[in-house]
């Protein structure tokens, strides 16, 4: 009878025990359970938090793509522009060389000419100054013989002036001679023509 009521006693000490057990263990996973919540929520609100931030990323990066997308198409215009540019500039300096050579060339064959004039200006000059100074001892040569000309032709008209002069003054004293004798000779013819008419009338008397 004793074995049985400690058996009744062990009993019930086992079941307040699993009893005791039960509720902790309830109790137990009620805050398990309650802690689980909890940290599910946290863990929701931290993954909407991580959603609603790589859908932000995905925008910004959506953003970002569009905006990749805009440059590298502005710089693949920029690339096909800079090449034109390029092969523009490529072609206008290899116009501007062939007009800078075509433009030495003219200048070159202008200089050339212009040395060849030059050359032929300065022979020229040359020669016209050689003539000039012939011209100039020519014409010196000309004074000096027209001055030695001119005192021989005034020294031979003074000569021959001199000479007319001393004739001139002969023929004036000639002339007196001959008025003279041209006087003397009308006095003489009248002298004797007076005697012939003398003799005359005596003659004519005689007749009568």
């Amino acid at each position: 009878m004793g074995n049985g009521m400690c058996s009744r006693k062990q009993k019930r000490i086992f079941q307040t025990l699993l009893l005791l057990t039960v509720v902790v263990g309830f109790l137990y996973g009620a805050m398990l359970y309650y802690e689980l919540q909890t940290q599910l929520r946290k863990a929701e609100a931290v993954a909407l938090k991580y959603q609603q931030h790589q859908e932000s990323l995905s925008a910004q990066l959506q953003v970002v793509y569009e905006h990749r997308s805009r440059l590298e198409k502005s710089l693949q215009k920029e690339r096909l522009e800079h090449k034109k540019a390029k092969e523009d500039f490529l072609v206008y300096k290899l116009e501007a060389q062939e007009t800078l050579n075509k433009g030495r060339q003219d200048s070159n064959s202008r200089y050339s000419a212009l040395n060849v004039q030059h050359q032929m200006l300065k022979s020229q000059h040359e020669e016209l100054k050689k003539q000039h100074s012939d011209l100039e001892e020519e014409h010196r040569k000309q004074g000096e013989d027209f001055s030695r000309t001119f005192n021989d032709h005034k020294q031979k008209y003074l000569q021959l002036q001199q000479e007319k002069e001393q004739e001139l003054s002969k023929l004036k004293g000639g002339e007196g001679s001959l008025k003279k004798q041209t006087e003397k000779g009308r006095k003489t013819e009248h002298g004797r023509s007076s005697q012939r008419r003398c003799k005359g009338g005596k003659v004519s008397s005689i007749r009568e």
